[in-house]
């Protein structure tokens, strides 16, 4: 994507015939209050907790088995300063980034900046225990009985209280949050992916399902997943089965139940085709017969 110049801005526009993209807008055709920053994008409904309750046996059907029966070895890394370390909260933080860029139609990188340098509200602490009991492989899982009213109520309370932790780390400052490494690293994921965007459009469209490009604005998530994906292997060169593994655990977190494996699909036939390129470009120049002077 060329370079965004001062009088224009990165606007998300939807079709019902297209994949929504990004494009360079003039400021007087942008929208003239944009809306205040997003929260970060919700946990999809169907894996909060829902209750059934069948008469014979009183058993409850409670959703997010994951996030209740949770395990030490799930847990973030942390440096020694207490902030987050692991390549995954990178890839996390990024993607809230893009997914709030095409609410606001703004530039991801800006948007970025802006974020990173904020100042801070008066009174403002942060709690870094709460980066401990952060869970980013916390997913929505099969339904888990219960016999009893209150075993229920207990998955209920510690799911609300997993969501508050949730809230409260994805909205914090990111300096308070997240290594110097990892605010460099997502930096250049979303520099990347804001200059293939348009590329990757294309690419996008070859390969999701025809409802999706249909409803793009009802598919923001896990769109703006296979843009990071797809930059970050073509950009950045991180090894292709690393880059889809972490795209379906992001979508298995934040996008509905069919995403992850749609998700999965798309990475492997967009690194079919690249492998396919390279392979004929290879094969291409092999064939020319350099000239002889």
């Amino acid at each position: 994507m060329e370079g965004i110049r001062s009088s224009s801005v990165l606007s998300c526009y939807y079709s019902s015939k297209t994949h929504f993209k990004l494009r360079r807008q003039p400021l007087e055709h942008c929208f003239l209050s944009l809306p205040p920053p997003p929260p970060p994008p919700p946990r999809h409904p169907a894996s909060r907790p829902k209750v059934r309750i069948s008469l014979p046996s009183m058993a409850l059907q409670v959703q997010d088995q994951q996030s209740f029966h949770k395990s030490k070895e799930m847990l973030p890394k942390i440096d020694k300063s207490g902030r987050f370390c692991s390549p995954r909260a990178a890839r996390e933080l990024a993607l809230l980034i893009v997914y709030a860029s095409c609410l606001q139609g703004s530039d991801p990188i800006r948007l970025f900046e802006k974020r990173i340098n904020a100042a801070r509200e008066p009174g403002y602490e942060f709690d870094k225990a709460s980066l401990l009991q952060y869970n980013h492989m916390s997913f929505g899982g099969p339904p888990v009985t219960t016999h009893s009213v209150e075993e229920a109520d207990e998955l209920l309370r510690s799911d609300e209280q997993d969501s508050a932790i949730e809230a409260e780390v994805l909205s914090a400052p990111p300096k308070l949050v997240y290594s110097k490494l990892l605010l460099s690293f997502t930096r250049k994921l979303l520099v990347a992916t804001v200059d293939k965007w348009d590329n990757h459009v294309l690419a996008i469209d070859k390969v999701v399902p025809s409802n999706w490009k249909n409803e793009p604005a009802g598919r923001i998530l896990e769109l703006s997943i296979l843009h990071l994906a797809m930059s970050e292997i073509t950009v950045l060169g991180t090894r292709h089965p690393i880059v889809i593994n972490e795209a379906v655990d992001l979508a298995k977190r934040f996008c509905d139940g069919a995403a992850p494996r749609i998700i999965n699909g798309c990475l492997r036939t967009f690194v079919k085709d690249l492998a396919g390129t390279s392979t004929a470009q290879t094969s291409n120049s092999k064939l020319e017969v350099p000239l002889q002077v």
